[in-house]
Formats: structure tokens, C-alpha cells, sequence
């Protein structure tokens, strides 16, 4: 087990809730490799964000590269499998309508679930991150009442412990390599007027 808790990744949770405590994140952690190869596993060149905000920024990271997504799709996510080629990789998306956590290793998808779902957990070894899931605070069983409060911040602690990838407030401060996704998604590109 890892040393990431819930509160390790607090910030960067806080960082992309909006005015009305929804969260919008969609982060990768990618051992091993610089962000420019995390980037081109997934089919975005470098250069900017365009017109239309969607995109993803590659941070180097202690351990490997996060990528930290922004607009509403989940290129990160799922691309996870791409970017675990010779290594591992583990991905994070919360949004309005929808969440999940998905952990690769050299292309095979090891474990995925619903932040709120872990019970139904399906993959290769579904069960590997069962002792870190456990002691981050996951909802094991499905039988704890109600919603956990903080499902985001314990599921990118779990990226952290099967990655061994770490993203600090500084690192995330520094400049990252930032390219568009809309290349990928040309229809909503296109409905957001870019």
C-alpha cells in the first residue's frame, strides 16, 4: 500500500468543483512516461487549448506524468488503455452525470468501477487495489448509507498507489504541455462554435 490519502489530492478535487459543489475532473496518472509520450499515446499534439476549451495538459509528475483534462469529454479516460502500454496507468473522471476509476497495465484493463459502485468492480484482477481501496475508505461492500462524501479525492489516491505517480500543488503550478482535443470530438468542437 501506498502513502496517498483522501487529503493528498483535496487540492486538485477543490481546484475543478464549481459554485455549486459539482465536481468536473477527468485526470490520468501515467507511470514512467514524459508528458510529450503520454500526449502523443493519446492523439493530441502539443500547442494550445482552442477555441472551444476542450483539451488535455500534460504535468510531469513525480514518478511518471498526470494529465488533467478540461472540457466535458473523457479522452483520459478512456485512453487509459493506450497509455499503460509497457507500464501502468490509472484514471479518474466525476462529472454531473457520470463517474468512474479504470487501472491498466501493459494494455490490459486490471480493474475499473464506479466511484460509487466499487462492488461491481470487473477486469482482469478486479480485486488487486482491494487492500488500498479498502484502507483509503471505499465503499467496499456497497452497504455503506448514503454517498461517500469524497469519493474523487480517495479515487485519485488510489491512482497514486497503483501508479506510483504523485502530483504536488507546486508541480501542478509549473507550466504543462497543453494540446487540443478537438480533433478527436470535431462534432463538439463544432456545436461550441470553434
Amino acid at each position: 500500500m501506498g502513502s496517498a490519502t483522501a487529503t493528498t489530492y483535496e487540492w486538485l478535487c477543490e481546484e475543478f468543483t464549481d459554485g455549486t459543489d459539482e465536481t468536473w475532473l477527468c485526470a490520468g496518472f501515467v507511470r514512467d512516461l514524459s508528458p510529450r509520450e503520454a500526449l502523443r499515446r493519446i492523439h493530441v499534439a502539443p500547442g494550445s487549448l482552442s477555441d472551444s476549451g476542450q483539451g488535455v495538459a500534460a504535468y510531469a509528475a513525480s514518478g511518471g506524468t498526470v494529465l488533467i483534462e478540461y472540457g466535458w469529454a473523457r479522452t483520459v479516460y478512456d485512453k487509459t488503455r493506450l497509455l499503460s502500454a509497457g507500464t501502468a496507468a490509472a484514471s479518474v473522471y466525476m462529472n454531473i452525470k457520470n463517474d468512474g476509476f479504470t487501472y491498466c497495465v501493459d494494455s490490459r484493463r486490471i480493474t475499473t468501477f464506479s466511484l460509487y459502485a466499487y462492488s461491481l468492480r470487473k477486469g482482469a484482477d478486479p480485486d488487486r487495489l482491494h487492500p488500498d481501496a479498502e484502507d483509503l475508505g471505499m465503499d467496499i461492500d456497497g452497504d455503506q448509507f448514503g454517498f461517500p462524501d469524497d469519493p474523487v479525492s480517495s479515487a485519485l489516491a488510489l491512482a497514486e498507489r497503483a501508479t506510483g505517480v504523485h502530483l504536488s500543488p507546486a508541480r501542478f503550478a509549473r507550466p504543462a504541455l497543453i494540446g487540443s482535443t478537438d480533433h478527436i470530438y470535431p462534432m463538439a468542437a463544432d456545436a461550441l462554435g470553434s
